[in-house]
């Protein structure tokens, strides 16, 4: 399970890059925000797995 929640937060970070970029490129202020929140997401996801495994180890 750990790896599968470790991929989604690593793909929603991705995405989010890809959708703030496109925002960017766009002057789209929205699509910016909206890829900066996916990104945070992604790192909270992924600061939250990293708390499992440290209490694992």
């Amino acid at each position: 399970m750990a790896k599968e929640e470790k991929g989604q937060a690593k793909k929603e970070q991705m995405k989010g890059k890809a959708k703030e970029a496109m925002g960017k490129m766009a002057g789209n202020e929205r699509m910016t925000a909206e890829g900066k929140a996916d990104q945070m997401k992604g790192d909270a996801r992924q600061a939250k797995e990293k708390g499992k495994d440290t209490f694992k180890h």
